[in-house]
């Protein structure tokens, strides 16, 4: 098949998609799919009728640096004015594909306007469609969601910028954008100075903003792929939180897999995520992530993944992994089960 690899963009997470996007074209070749990668936002300046023919080496080096990229130097560097967010030929390229590989990060990649458009055009592509991943993006859709299927989460309010909405909890408490992604802008506050700070910090990056309960406890990822939960992942920082550096940065946290939970928490664990991949809609591939939270031993939910990371260091492929899907097995299985859902 002639796949297009989707990455880049313009997101605060574009290192993390081009470093996804990359490692997918290695495995979809090495499979003997020609699989080619396109910057979203960047384009194909050539004949589009010559991109399938393109055989560029792709290495799987990691894009990926202490903190995420400048977008306002991303879009100096493309060399054009127009704000529109599909780069030059690339909807006429995935017209052309027979699949498209979606391995945005972010917004415009994984809060459905990606997905709707590529509904409109007969794209086929992979992943949830653009309802269930808008609803997964934004935490305080996904967030209601969740309360209304029993599925247990952190206390929480929303703050719109120049609102007038006070804190619903002094300290310690959780800030963070409504529809971020790979913790940008993401703050654990104490006291009513690293309040200030935290919520100056989230409003860099959006309009809308969640002030959370801080759950304190073990923190867990489970993954699903197709009818299949797969085993939860614990995931271990050896400093701070599990925030950007620490996620993308080798040796940063420990990540063990399968948890070691026992097999009554790690069924409740699988269940509770096979809940919200059901409630909120999502179709072929995902993640769910959970504090066990040692005052009352109960699992909160924290927030779900409709397009989860496929780097080195994401948690999905070490999941799979464990049940002896290999990388290269695990993109085939994710265009294979989103094919189904053209048939």
């Amino acid at each position: 098949m002639n796949i297009v690899v989707l990455g880049g963009g313009i997101s605060t997470e574009r290192d993390v998609s081009l470093t996804s996007s990359r490692n997918i074209v290695k495995a979809l070749r090495s499979v003997g799919e020609n699989a080619v990668l396109l910057d979203v936002f960047m384009g194909y300046d050539g004949d589009p009728e010559e991109f399938f023919s393109k055989n560029e080496e792709v290495t799987s080096e990691s894009l990926i640096g202490l903190v995420d990229p400048s977008i306002d130097e991303i879009k100096k560097a493309r060399g054009i004015s127009e704000d529109e967010f599909f780069g030059k030929n690339v909807l006429k390229i995935c017209k052309k594909a027979d699949f498209v590989f979606l391995g945005l990060h972010g917004e415009d990649g994984e809060d459905g306007k990606v997905q709707a458009t590529f509904d409109l055009l007969g794209i086929k592509y992979t992943g949830s469609g653009c309802l269930a991943s808008a609803l997964a993006m934004n935490k305080y859709f996904s967030k209601q969601v969740m309360v209304a299927n029993g599925i247990i989460t952190a206390d929480y309010t929303v703050m719109k910028c120049g609102g007038t909405a006070a804190p619903k909890y002094t300290k310690p408490c959780v800030i963070k954008p409504c529809s971020g992604g790979s913790s940008v802008g993401v703050s654990i506050v104490t006291n009513e100075a690293e309040y200030a700070a935290a919520v100056k910090k989230a409003f860099k990056y959006e309009d809308e903003i969640i002030i959370e309960e801080y759950i304190k406890g073990r923190e867990f990822s489970v993954g699903v792929l197709g009818d299949k939960v797969l085993p939860p992942i614990e995931i271990i920082p050896k400093d701070g939180f599990y925030d950007y550096e620490n996620k993308y940065q080798a040796g940063k946290t420990l990540e063990v897999c399968p948890a070691e939970l026992s097999n009554e928490q790690t069924k409740l664990l699988q269940l509770y995520t096979k809940r919200v991949f059901d409630a909120l809609g999502l179709e072929v591939y995902g993640r769910a992530d959970f504090i066990l939270n040692e005052a009352d031993g109960d699992f909160y939910c924290l927030e779900v993944n409709s397009l989860p990371g496929m780097t080195q260091m994401s948690l999905l492929p070490q999941e799979a992994a464990a049940i002896g899907i290999e990388y290269p097995e695990l993109c085939k299985k994710i265009i294979e089960i989103s094919n189904n859902k053209y048939c």
